[in-house]
């Protein structure tokens, strides 16, 4: 951890390990977004391919977020990781309609899921410290 990232409030006691875990799971949903919005099925687009697009952007900020924190409070930090969460349910629920038909959906939704958990359990951290 840099010491930058170490003069921000509540780091001394984060533990590096889960940021790693949501990081990690952040850059997956990144990539199975991206796969499923270019999927094609029956030679239409499918339905979830913005919901997958956003989704995938917000995925790559947040983990550029946690990558670069200087300047960052707690409070923003967790305002990220709500809307990051918020994303990917969106996400997951549009891929869920599709699930039954396309294993790339329900590979998305099942990433969309593991960065929800991932991004909650950095948020109950960070408000704990």
């Amino acid at each position: 951890m840099t010491d930058d990232m170490m003069s921000m409030e509540g780091m001394p006691a984060m533990d590096m390990a889960m940021m790693q875990a949501c990081m990690d799971a952040c850059a997956a949903c990144e990539q199975a977004c991206t796969v499923c919005s270019v999927q094609m099925m029956d030679g239409r687009m499918m339905d979830c391919a913005p919901a997958c697009m956003n989704c995938a952007d917000m995925c790559h900020t947040m983990m550029r977020t946690m990558l670069r924190m200087q300047g960052m409070t707690p409070a923003v930090m967790m305002s990220m990781l709500d809307a990051c969460i918020a994303m990917c349910q969106m996400c997951m629920d549009e891929c869920m309609a599709h699930a039954d038909m396309s294993p790339v959906c329900k590979m998305c939704a099942d990433a969309c899921t593991a960065c929800m958990d991932a991004c909650s359990t950095m948020r109950d951290a960070l408000a704990a410290a």
